[in-house]
């Protein structure tokens, strides 16, 4: 069975082991709780516990499933919770779950997909025997909390691809990868998103349930967390705001790029026009033209087409077209 760790507790202070696979090794008791964690395991090795520890059937069918938001489900005296775990690799935010399963005097916790592990969470929950005292109940909070602590690493590392991307964007034409990341940003962040809010309900929920494990002492623990997601959250919504703003302010910076080159072009055009203009009316085939045997008509035609030019040359640059 890989089991990370199974130990028993009593008081706020770890007193053994608990060794799973000897059937014979005995049960805490009423004034002590097991604290068993569990990597990536098996129905068969899921079963084992069944029977062991009396967990109800539709728990150990919800921790075999994968959940794609969080929840939390009652049943009798038993507490089954699903949470998901997250991390940034790259522009994709990886999901993991983690299971919990809270019965009488032990608490069994089931990490999947999920490469953080929870050592340190145990060894500095084992180093404060005065929180550990009170219970299985305390111990969910801090799960919980340990789970969410991991969410704002990752809107801050995505903040800063899109200020990245966003002072790019003030110096030159967004490339074509440069807005498919965007968008992959934002698909992700919608994503983490619609995570965020079940996230929310559970802790609501369990900041409300009253069973014998879930004290007066630890419920408004389960506050805390709560408040925790819902700024995570507003951080992600902020950030969505920013990444429409990064969008708006690069469509604007290219029309205006755009519409300068069109009013370049047009001054050109109209300068152009002309010589062209004069140049294609002398150039008809009719033998009776103003000025047509002038000794001086090439000279004037020349000086004409400089100063009408020149002209509007000048009136173009001062309006700034040029």
């Amino acid at each position: 069975m890989p089991i990370a760790a199974a130990r028993v507790y009593s008081d706020g202070h770890r007193l053994r082991h608990l060794w799973l696979e000897d059937p014979h090794d005995r049960q805490p008791q009423v004034h002590q709780f097991t604290w068993i964690g569990l990597v990536d395991p098996s129905a068969e090795e899921l079963a084992v516990l069944q029977d062991r520890f009396g967990l109800h059937p539709l728990a150990i069918e919800d921790a075999l499933c994968d959940h794609p938001i969080p929840k939390v489900s009652v049943y009798g005296d038993q507490v089954f919770v699903a949470a998901r775990t997250a991390r940034l690799i790259g522009e994709e935010i990886v999901y993991g779950e983690t299971c919990a399963f809270l019965c009488k005097n032990n608490i069994i916790t089931v990490r999947k997909g999920s490469e953080r592990g929870y050592t340190q969470l145990r060894r500095n929950l084992e180093d404060s025997p005065t929180q550990l005292r009170y219970g299985t109940g305390f111990i969910l909070y801090s799960l919980l909390d340990f789970i969410v602590d991991s969410y704002q690493p990752i809107v801050e590392d995505i903040e800063e691809e899109v200020l990245a991307v966003e002072r790019r964007a003030l110096d030159a034409f967004l490339s074509r990868e440069d807005v498919t990341h965007l968008f992959n940003l934002r698909q992700q962040l919608m994503r983490f998103k619609r995570m965020l809010g079940p996230m929310e309900e559970v802790c609501a929920r369990l900041e409300h349930l009253h069973l014998p494990f879930m004290t007066e002492q630890v419920r408004p623990y389960f506050r805390d967390v709560g408040d925790h997601v819902r700024r995570v959250a507003s951080s992600a919504e902020g950030l969505r705001d920013v990444l429409a703003s990064v969008f708006e302010v690069s469509n604007l910076f290219e029309q205006q790029r755009q519409g300068d080159i069109t009013r370049r072009l047009a001054a050109w055009a109209g300068i152009l026009a002309v010589p062209t203009a004069i140049a294609g009316l002398y150039g008809m085939n009719f033998e009776v033209m103003p000025e047509l045997h002038w000794k001086y008509g090439y000279i004037f035609a020349l000086g004409l087409i400089g100063v009408i030019s020149g002209s509007l040359f000048f009136l173009f640059r001062r309006s700034k077209w040029l």
